[in-house]
This record gives structure tokens, C-alpha cells and sequence, in this order.
């Protein structure tokens, strides 16, 4: 083991730049340049909303977002880039993840206090009522996993319908994400720097909970503002937060931090487009993305699949 020096390049909203994070860290297997494709920056894709969330991509690769602020439709962005909108009528959505059955589930606001799902022809129907959901993820058994932050909670609701607390303690719990072989579930905490690790039972159920990584802050404030999460293929978890894009090892060690592609309050973020090479983000009014060399994991699809 030996310390060492962190940095990387990182692209910002008006070009390239150095950042450097002096840390204590063991010898890094996975440095963030592994994932940077050389001369790829930020791509902006859409612009115009207010305050964008709920990021998610299908089978195909085609990204879905909403605008919490202004309701009332779920947006699409093709392979290609283009945009179109998938559900005209919906309730403001904080969430949206595609499950095994094909179906678009989603994180009701506005006072609906709800977990929804869409259809492929944008019908909805009502999964679970009298919640107060911020984010989810669906698991390829068809299993619910979503966070309550004000109650301080993380809620299952296991493949037959059955709803029942999984944890609770975490300050103010946020996006979340499973490991590649959906043994292991980790939450965000928006007010505290750790994101929190869980081992799945067979039955759905959670234990083993340890604060697994820790979120670096800016200036040693005492929140992280972490926000969504998501994972790659290799077993990485990228969370976005104040500081930007922090990705860390399966192990729980950080690679790296990729800086926002404008200083504005970045929300979710989640793997899409062709071969779900590009890390797509909902940054404020904003959507952008980046080709990495990484590949997203769709976790509503079967092993292999």
C-alpha cells in the first residue's frame, strides 16, 4: 500500500481543466482516467426546463427524464439525441426506472404520495399509495426499493406487492443503486457524507448496513448534497453531489471527482445511449452527456441479459 497524489482532467462548462484532490488513498486499481475517453467533454442535449430529475434509460438505450417543476410529462431522448416525450399527462415524477416487465416506474409528487408505473402506451397505474418517495430502483426479481428522505426511511415493496420498511436512520436518504449482481444496495445520504451499503437477502429484505464510502465535501462543509446514484458494469458507483460526480472503486474507494458541466445543482444521473456508454446527467434546467468507457448496468434485465 502507498499514498499518493490524485488527479485527473476534467471537463467543466467552458472547456477542459486540472483539478487536483490531495488524499490519503491505497494504491488505486481504478483511477477516474479509465473511464475518460480522451477529447470527450460535456454534450449538451436539452435545455429549457426547470428543474430537471428522474434519469433512466430502457433497454435500448434511449434516456428519460422529467421536469419536478413544472409536471406533467415524462421526456425522451433517443440513441441519436433526439427528443420527444413519452407520457404526456403524468404527476411530477422525482424518479423513473424501467422494470422486468417492461413497464416505467415512478416516484409521485405534488401530493399524490405515491410509487406509479407507466405502460408501454404511457397508461399509469398506482403501485403503492400513502408513501413519500424521492428515488428508486427496480431490481430484475421485479423488487421495489425506494427512499422516504423525510421520514428518514428505505422502503421495499417485494415482487408480489408486499410493502415494508427496509431500514431506517439514514439522515435524509436519497438516490440509490444496486451492485452489478444485485447483491448489495446503496443509498445516498443528501445531508451527511456517507453513502450506505446494504447486503440483499434472498427474500428482498436488507441487512448488514455499513456506511461503505465516503463522499468528499467542499471547503469541510457537513453535507454532501448527494443526490442520484448509478452503476457501471465494472462494479463502480458514481453518486452526483456538490462537489460533482464522485465515483468510487467497488471496494469503496474514490477514483475520482468529474467536475459538473455547469455550477448548477446536479440531481441524478445514469448510463445511456449506444452501448450505455454515455453518463447522462439532469443538472438544473439542463441535460448533458459524456462518452466514457464505461457501460451502464440495466438492472430490470436478467443476468446476461
Amino acid at each position: 500500500m502507498r499514498n499518493k497524489t490524485l488527479f485527473h482532467s476534467i471537463a467543466g462548462g467552458f472547456g477542459t481543466a486540472l483539478w487536483f484532490v490531495s488524499a490519503q488513498i491505497f494504491a488505486q486499481d481504478m483511477a477516474l482516467s479509465d473511464i475518460l475517453v480522451p477529447g470527450e467533454e460535456w454534450q449538451l442535449v436539452a435545455e429549457g426546463y426547470q428543474f430537471t430529475r428522474a434519469a433512466c434509460a430502457d433497454a435500448e438505450g434511449n434516456f428519460y427524464f422529467t421536469d419536478l417543476a413544472k409536471g406533467t410529462t415524462i421526456n425522451k431522448i433517443s440513441t441519436e439525441g433526439k427528443l420527444s416525450v413519452f407520457v404526456e399527462n403524468a404527476p411530477k415524477l422525482s424518479g423513473l426506472k424501467f422494470g422486468p416487465d417492461g413497464r416505467l416506474f415512478g416516484c409521485a409528487q405534488g401530493g399524490l404520495k405515491q410509487i406509479v408505473a407507466f405502460d408501454k402506451l404511457g397508461k399509469m397505474s398506482v403501485i403503492a399509495s400513502d408513501v413519500e418517495p424521492n428515488d428508486l430502483i427496480v431490481s430484475r426479481k421485479g423488487a421495489i426499493y425506494f427512499t422516504e428522505s423525510g421520514k428518514s426511511q428505505v422502503t421495499y415493496i417485494d415482487p408480489v406487492g408486499v410493502k415494508r420498511v427496509g431500514d431506517k436512520g439514514i439522515s435524509q436518504p436519497s438516490g440509490l443503486t444496486l451492485s452489478p449482481d444485485q447483491g448489495t444496495l446503496v443509498v445516498s445520504d443528501h445531508r451527511g457524507t456517507n453513502l450506505w451499503a446494504f447486503r440483499i437477502q434472498p427474500n428482498g429484505t436488507l441487512d448488514a448496513k455499513e456506511p461503505y464510502m465516503t463522499v468528499w465535501t467542499p471547503n469541510g462543509k457537513p453535507e454532501s448534497s448527494s443526490d442520484g446514484m448509478t452503476t457501471d458494469g465494472a462494479g463502480r458507483y458514481y453518486v452526483a453531489s456538490a462537489a460533482g460526480i464522485q465515483v468510487f472503486d467497488p471496494t469503496g474507494r474514490l477514483c475520482g471527482i468529474l467536475t459538473k458541466p455547469q455550477d448548477k445543482f446536479l440531481a441524478n444521473l445514469g448510463f445511456a445511449g449506444p452501448n450505455l456508454e454515455y453518463l447522462c446527467v439532469t443538472c438544473s434546467d439542463k441535460i448533458y452527456r459524456r462518452k466514457t468507457t464505461a457501460h451502464g448496468v440495466l438492472f430490470f434485465q436478467k443476468q446476461g441479459g
